[in-house]
């Protein structure tokens, strides 16, 4: 399957009238250049302003209606300046189908590289290649007279703020089709997360005299024993729930009792999260305190005739956007590249999302 750039005829019967063609506007987008054009700007969580402020130009110099909605920053970045999530649909148009991915990336900021096959950068899988490929295969529908928006939020790679702020104020699409790196693959499922912070208190002493203090640092190791200890859940065509002690801290120096101690847990999760905060709980019980911070479900996704499948280990903006219509998780990149040094995509990947999105929407909305 690929994507010739050319616009395309609708086939099958679409759901309700046709929209009118956009107005005229330049050429075929490119889901290369667009890619190059996304990852020279800087979008690490909290600094997506400029990048938002990128898109809504970049779409209503096109024909679109473009909504930009803010997103609140949380206190400790609040120096970051504004951000966006973005909306770009027909003026007073009900979406039949929605593309949305993030326009925010992890740190740190890797600037743009590239050879004949690859796009090497942050953002180039995750997820600008994604936004540029469903701007390109938007487009194409657009012309051939399906109703289709495309909603990008900031802040999914933290604490999915935008998603949440956009969940308020859906625009009644029947489906939404999310971007993440999938290997051009239909996602069948796709991981929750549960977020954990274990806290533990001792007294300060010298650590010559350990039996004048309680080391707080004991006891988080002792906390954290348990968790990695506690069976988890497993289902037999998704796989097993992970965990991962991702960050500790405490004390003050080699040769003092530490008085406190922090670590951050993050569990995977493939079923209710109930006998997992239970488990932890009981892990920690009489060593440290623990709160939640973070909750993501498990989610089924759509399949779709004749495309190739994967299970995404991975937590997505979907759960967050359960008012946008059924979902389905499809992007170019691999995961495994996403989130290190060596984030790259190819450039065939980019075409080759453009003639997906193109083909799996025709296929929903055929209907």
């Amino acid at each position: 399957m690929r994507y010739s750039g050319c616009t395309m005829n609708a086939s099958g019967k679409q759901s309700g009238p046709a929209a009118p063609p956009a107005a005229s506007h330049p050429g075929p987008v490119d889901p290369v250049e667009l890619t190059r054009r996304l990852c020279a700007i800087e979008s690490t969580t909290y600094h997506e302003g400029a990048a938002g402020e990128f898109l809504s130009g970049f779409l209503r110099e096109r024909g679109w209606d473009v909504e930009k909605t803010p997103v609140a920053q949380p206190l400790e970045s609040a120096s970051a300046g504004e951000r966006w999530n973005v909306y770009a649909g027909a003026p007073g148009e009900t979406p039949d189908l929605v593309f949305s991915t993030h326009i925010d990336t992890v740190p740190p900021y890797i600037p743009l590289s590239e050879d004949a096959e690859f796009l090497f950068g942050r953002g180039v899988c995750d997820a600008k290649g994604i936004i540029a490929a469903q701007i390109a295969a938007a487009e194409v529908l657009r012309a051939a007279g399906f109703r289709i928006g495309l909603l990008f939020v900031s802040g999914e790679e933290r604490d999915s703020a935008g998603a949440k702020a956009a969940n308020l104020k859906p625009k009644g699409s029947r489906f939404l089709i999310n971007g993440e790196p999938t290997d051009n693959k239909l996602a069948l499922a796709s991981k929750g997360s549960l977020r954990a912070v274990f806290r533990a208190q001792g007294k300060m002493a010298h650590s010559a005299y350990p039996e004048l203090g309680e080391s707080a640092v004991h006891k988080l190791i002792e906390a954290l024993h348990r968790v990695l200890a506690i069976p988890l859940p497993a289902l037999e065509d998704v796989g097993p729930s992970t965990v991962n002690i991702g960050q500790i801290h405490g004390g003050h120096a080699p040769n003092v009792i530490a008085d406190h101690a922090e670590a951050q847990v993050l569990v995977r999760l493939v079923t209710d999260s109930a006998p997992i905060r239970a488990a932890l709980l009981e892990a920690a019980k009489g060593l440290a305190e623990v709160d939640f911070t973070l909750e993501i479900p498990f989610v089924r996704l759509k399949a779709v005739d004749g495309m190739p499948t994967m299970i995404a280990k991975f937590t997505t903006d979907i759960p967050q956007l359960s008012n946008w219509g059924q979902p389905l998780l499809l992007g170019p990149g691999s995961i495994h590249v996403a989130h290190t040094p060596h984030e790259k995509v190819a450039k065939k990947e980019l075409l080759e999302a453009v003639a997906l999105y193109i083909h799996v929407a025709k296929k929903l909305l055929a209907r």
